[in-house]
């Protein structure tokens, strides 16, 4: 694509032009190492580096296409183009060279410090189980029919959205539900996109502090600016921020949730389980509407509130509710309360579950099919959110029968000096609590596994999907189901466990 047409709607001020606005340009990167002789280098500002810095490299490279905040030094056959925010300006500019694919897709973004991977799956595998052909982008990647990309963040950067978004309108896909983290919109990843509906779930204090967000007004900010980027609004009516957080929304609003002023509301659940589901049976209306009876194979209150958001959506797009009966029952998401194993004995569970309102909501979730005792297995990360220590430290002396205090991506901080923190709190608010510290969160595993009595739950808090952990800044390999199916054949048991 002809620079020019990169450029297109864009402000911007041309500081050298070694090379015109009439030469094609086949990629547009961020990364120096990936600079070539035909792409355009976007110097990004980031948290712990400058791409500014890198200039050069790409210069040596080849490169002769640069987008940046302020001069460089490279020679006077670069073309250097100047902006005022080249993260936004990236946004733009890769919405321009992928030809604006979200104006030929229908967006569903979800937003809310909980519940949006949940909700952005369900939404896939119920439109899927209709007919209705669906991509999905968040915290476990990008995925569509058979493919599946790996992303680094909930809210990947602009470009790469934009890109796979072009791969999916080339491969017929006609609604994509996307995750949208409040940094995601902060830092301009989601600029130049168009949403059909935007999805609040709830809201509560996290991701505060370190390299995120000042203070809880900052982080209420921005989840409120997503929906200045909606045509039409889905809210959960259950949380006090609902109506000011859609408030900017022009079109259609729906209200879910189990208060008598929602517009989809469930009347009643029942938790249940079985030797092979774990989930819960609601009923349900839209409007004078009673539907009864719908499972969804997933546990707990607020599975029904996702439910919840994912049936207005199919009222919003005009579906009929029954033919969507099947999918909800067959819905599981990487992560998200997955039970990797369970039989008449004992189950072990992965969860995403890394702040105080996930993990109290998965434990009292849990508590709800009355296992003899809750063994929760959680760490904190290194070197931000340090408030999680105290919140789960005290959560889970509250909580949980028996706790193991371990690692959760350590990065450079000691990992056993974050469980000292946290044992501190777990002790200042139950001096009796019984639990263990066991800085490898392998053996913590196998360790938790070995413990397990009839009737018990080992719910293994904090990693989830992910599949690494990152110690010293690498990205090490790491896989929860591993030490899992470890633990188990330890025991003797080497069938029935879930992947």
């Amino acid at each position: 694509m002809k620079l020019s047409r990169i450029l297109e709607n864009l402000k911007f001020e041309i500081l050298k032009s070694g090379v015109g606005n009439d030469v094609n340009v086949l990629d547009i990167v961020y990364d120096s190492r990936k600079a070539t002789k035909d792409t355009l280098f976007v110097c990004l500002v980031g948290f712990t580096t400058d791409g500014h810095k890198y200039a050069k490299n790409a210069y040596e490279s080849g490169c002769r296409l640069f987008m940046v905040e302020k001069p460089i030094d490279v020679g006077t056959d670069a073309t250097v183009i100047k902006v005022a925010n080249t993260r936004a300006a990236l946004a733009h500019i890769s919405a321009n060279f992928f030809e604006h694919p979200s104006k030929k897709l229908k967006l569903i973004g979800v937003t809310g410090t909980k519940g949006k991977t949940t909700t952005t799956h369900i939404i896939k595998h119920v439109l899927d189980s209709v007919g209705i052909k669906t991509g999905l982008i968040g915290t476990v990647g990008a995925t569509w029919g058979n493919k599946n990309i790996e992303t680094i963040n909930t809210t990947p950067e602009s470009y790469e959205i934009q890109k796979i978004l072009a791969e999916m309108v080339c491969d017929d896909i006609e609604i994509v539900a996307v995750e949208v983290s409040s940094l995601g919109v902060k830092h301009n990843r989601i600029d130049a996109l168009e949403f059909y509906c935007g999805i609040f779930t709830n809201i509560s204090k996290d991701h505060i502090g370190g390299l995120e967000h000042e203070n809880f007004e900052e982080y209420y900010f921005w989840k409120k600016e997503f929906f200045n980027r909606c045509n039409t609004a889905i809210a959960c009516i259950d949380d006090p921020s609902a109506i000011n957080m859609v408030s900017a929304v022009k079109g259609e609003k729906l209200y879910y949730g189990l208060s008598k002023s929602a517009t989809v509301k469930a009347s009643s659940f029942t938790q249940t389980k079985s030797a092979d589901f774990l989930g819960v049976i609601f009923d349900f209306s839209i409007e004078n509407k009673s539907y009864k009876n719908y499972e969804i194979s997933l546990p707990g209150k607020y599975s029904v509130l996702n439910a919840l958001a994912s049936i207005s959506v199919l009222h919003l797009l005009g579906i009929d509710i029954e033919t969507a009966r099947s999918g909800f029952k067959t819905i599981s998401v990487k992560g998200r309360a997955e039970i990797v194993y369970m039989d008449e004995n004992f189950s072990i569970i992965i969860d995403y579950a890394h702040n105080g309102t996930s993990f109290e909501n998965l434990v009292k979730t849990m508590k709800g099919y009355n296992p003899k005792r809750i063994i929760s297995l959680f760490g904190t990360v290194g070197g931000r959110a340090q408030n999680r220590r105290e919140e789960l430290g005290r959560l889970s002396a509250r909580i949980s029968d028996f706790t193991i205090i371990t690692e959760d991506e350590p990065n450079f901080e000691p990992a056993m000096q974050i469980c000292d923190e946290i044992e501190s709190f777990l002790l200042l608010e139950n001096p009796n609590a019984k639990y263990v510290k066991i800085a490898d969160r392998g053996n913590a595993i196998l360790f938790g596994i070995e413990m397990l009595e009839p009737g018990d739950m080992l719910l293994l808090c904090g990693k989830g999907h992910e599949t690494t952990m990152l110690r010293n800044g690498v990205h090490m390999p790491f896989k929860e189901i591993d030490y899992v199916r470890e633990g188990l054949k330890r025991r003797n048991i080497t069938t029935g466990i879930r992947e």
